[in-house]
């Protein structure tokens, strides 16, 4: 597994304002949209690609479009839906999926409840968003689910992430193409299975707490 933590100022500037307490909703979902764009770029490095000729105003051009067949995007229900945007801004012709991976919070352990994906993922490059990699449970979930269904390679993008879950994932994942993209890599998980310091609970301060 590859993991890579970006090291941008911009990008620690904006997880800096997202882990503030007093950051409202609507100014994390901006900013999470804005961070998962800029991180984006790096996870789609690798994005598949074939060599074609453009006629230019001026002469033919060499360049590349997306190969065939497209890949595919897949957040993690709920709070992955706020990553969305940021991605298939740069991967306008890439499908989204849907996966709904719940963590019992008292065993830690994940459970899938919903999912909106083709059955076949042959040949397909996956890019799961999730903006929080903590015990690692949902996203081993997540890729594993993915693979079994003919997936060939996947990302995993992810806000903030914590050692403890990158191993798990690691070892979860051996001998799988997987890659994963972090745009910062904090300290430690606490007793509950945060990370600390962390951001909070992800979902809840992209959409509130339904009553």
């Amino acid at each position: 597994m590859r993991v890579h933590v970006a090291d941008h100022p911009l990008i620690t500037h904006k997880l800096t304002v997202l882990r503030d307490v007093a950051t409202p909703s609507p100014v994390f979902r901006q900013l999470v949209e804005e961070l998962v764009t800029l991180l984006a770029y790096e996870a789609t490095r690798d994005v598949r690609v074939d060599k074609v000729q453009v006629q230019t105003p001026v002469a033919l051009a060499d360049g590349v479009k997306l190969s065939r067949p497209r890949p595919i995007v897949v957040p993690i229900l709920r709070a992955g839906l706020g990553m969305l945007e940021g991605i298939v801004k740069l991967l306008p012709t890439a499908e989204v999926g849907f996966l709904g991976i719940k963590r019992d919070e008292e065993t830690l352990q994940p459970y899938t409840y919903a999912n909106r994906l083709p059955d076949d993922l042959s040949g397909r490059q996956v890019y799961i968003i999730d903006p929080m990699l903590a015990t690692g449970g949902t996203l081993i979930d997540s890729i594993n689910y993915v693979f079994d269904r003919g997936a060939t390679e996947v990302t995993a993008i992810c806000l903030l992430g914590a050692p403890e879950g990158v191993a798990a994932v690691e070892a979860a994942t051996h001998g799988k193409d997987v890659r994963v993209v972090l745009g910062a890599l904090d300290e430690r998980l606490n007793e509950h299975g945060y990370i600390v310091p962390g951001l909070g609970d992800a979902g809840d301060r992209l959409y509130g707490v339904a009553q």
